[in-house]
């Protein structure tokens, strides 16, 4: 016993301590500032909808944060789950700096698994008056080492593995950008070993403004706490004037070394695209819908008023003639291959498209989903994987990105009925249905549903993904993968995916983690 109390006490020693509620602050209106009148002014002709465009391109997708993060003249509201280190997380960062100088407000909750190690750095940016950073259901002992952290989350792991899965960035309460994309340069193809295939919306008007709400229920939540109390010395301007120091002698040492990234940055510095977006967005009635912060703290699983997925169940019982999945990560489980299959032999086209065991970033996701393949196809579900290494680029689209050694498919998105669509952080498995909170946006645009449905037939092109068939020449039936290379059709007739991925899968298979994946 007293190993274990003195375990304890060092943990908490190396933890930091919690200061009293911190202020409860909202999002700022948009009225009269630059993006709020551009808003307004082309929302006249759509009153009480909302403006959308796609950003499949992860340039388009780093490109409009950096432009929004430009014409903000009055506040940004950031909230993420993962944040990589990185060129395009430093330049962004870098943007949000020159932000705060003149006098923007910039509130930043991270989930605190994109905190791990970085409290200090976080401290320097708080040091500047106009940032905020808080961080969402934080780890309170043992943050000061790698090893006391993950020894910490032992004592609290129940809560522990239920994380803030929201990817958000808004601007003056007018435009908003969610989807998909974490911050790090896998998430914007500026990664030569690996780059994520992703979806991301941009959304004007109304939409934003609920997710100014959305994001304000997150930030004044009573899990959300200030990076201060997990530091042991105050935020030091000092600290902030040398932690930008570093930033900027970085990037500007990336420049000179030709970096493409920075290099195409800077040759559209003066050439930005925001206001030709803004004249060509799909104007539609949309809602922004997420998950209750304190869903992360229910005991078991969360009661159905708190959750996103609520909101989708009916857009799901409607469906009566199309289905189009898009989702990085796919885990069934019964009840959702009661529900696809039953679709599915009404005569409902029903078509996935998922990863690879070959492409997918978490292998053992693949255990959860892999069983559910036979039974799906018997019924007619259309099962399209991702490749690692495509055959071809698509135009346009997000399935392929250049220079990649390794794609892996990041997007989620729903198409029902090619009427309404989904997009936004929640994944169709069993993670973002009960442990993580979620946030997106349902549209109900025909033309909005068409766009993201030609991306997802694109992304299920065979020169892009494997078709997963039954073969049923030999003596049982077996899956086949069939896909496209260099023009002419080739047949998998064993999975592909390296040996270490599927001893991975297949110890996830046994253990039995599926409803935590």
């Amino acid at each position: 016993m007293l190993p274990r109390l003195l375990l304890l006490a060092s943990l908490l020693l190396l933890g930091g301590c919690a200061s009293a509620p911190p202020p409860v602050t909202h999002a700022l209106p948009a009225h009269g500032t630059d993006l709020g009148v551009a808003v307004e002014k082309r929302a006249q002709a759509h009153p009480e909808q909302s403006g959308f465009r796609l950003l499949a391109a992860s340039f388009d997708a780093f490109r409009a944060r950096v432009e929004l993060v430009r014409k903000a003249q009055r506040s940004l509201d950031i909230q993420y789950y993962i944040v990589h280190d990185g060129l395009t997380t430093r330049a962004l960062i870098h943007e949000m700096l020159r932000a705060a100088d003149r006098g923007v407000r910039v509130r930043v909750l991270l989930d605190d698994i994109g905190s791990d190690g970085r409290d200090y750095e976080l401290g320097a940016l708080v040091a500047h008056p106009n940032i905020q950073v808080r961080l969402f259901n934080p780890q309170h002992l043992g943050r000061s080492t790698g090893f006391t952290r993950n020894l910490g989350r032992l004592f609290d792991l129940p809560r522990q593995h239920r994380r803030m899965h929201n990817k958000l960035w808004l601007a003056d309460n007018s435009l908003a950008i969610v989807g998909g994309r974490n911050l790090g340069d896998e998430y914007f193809n500026a990664k030569a070993e690996m780059n994520f295939s992703d979806l991301d919306l941009l959304g004007a008007g109304p939409v934003a403004r609920q997710l100014g709400e959305s994001f304000d229920q997150y930030w004044n939540s009573a899990i959300s706490r200030p990076v201060e109390d997990y530091l042991w010395r105050k935020p030091d301007p000092r600290k902030l004037a040398h932690f930008r120091r570093n930033l900027e002698a970085w990037l500007a040492r990336e420049k000179v070394e030709q970096s493409e990234f920075i290099a195409r940055l800077a040759k559209e510095h003066d050439q930005p695209h925001l206001e030709h977006w803004l004249d060509t967005l799909i104007w539609a009635r949309a809602e922004a819908v997420w998950d209750a912060p304190l869903k992360v703290l229910d005991k078991g699983d969360p009661q159905p008023e708190q959750q996103l997925s609520t909101r989708l169940v009916p857009l799901f019982k409607a469906v009566s003639s199309e289905l189009v999945l898009v989702s990085a990560y796919f885990v069934p489980t019964d009840s959702g291959l009661d529900y696809l299959t039953r679709r599915a032999s009404q005569g409902v086209s029903v078509r996935l498209l998922t990863n690879s065991l070959e492409a997918i970033d978490v292998p053992a996701v693949h255990a959860g989903y892999a069983p559910y393949r036979m039974a799906l196809l018997e019924h007619g579900v259309k099962l399209y994987e991702l490749r690692a290494e495509p055959d071809r680029g698509m135009a346009g689209a997000p399935w392929r990105v250049s220079g990649s050694s390794s794609a892996s498919l990041h997007s989620k998105a729903i198409v029902f009925d090619r009427r309404h669509v989904f997009i936004g952080s929640f994944n169709f498995d069993p993670r973002s249905a009960l442990w993580n909170t979620e946030v997106g946006i349902i549209v109900d645009s025909p033309e909005l549903a068409e766009r993201t449905r030609r991306l997802a037939f694109a992304g299920m092109s065979r020169s892009v993904s494997y078709e997963v068939r039954i073969d049923r020449s030999g003596s049982r039936p077996r899956l086949v993968w069939v896909a496209e290379r260099d023009g002419r059709p080739l047949v998998l007739h064993h999975e592909p995916g390296s040996l270490w991925r599927r001893l991975n899968a297949w110890l996830a298979g046994v253990i039995g983690l599926e409803k935590m994946l």
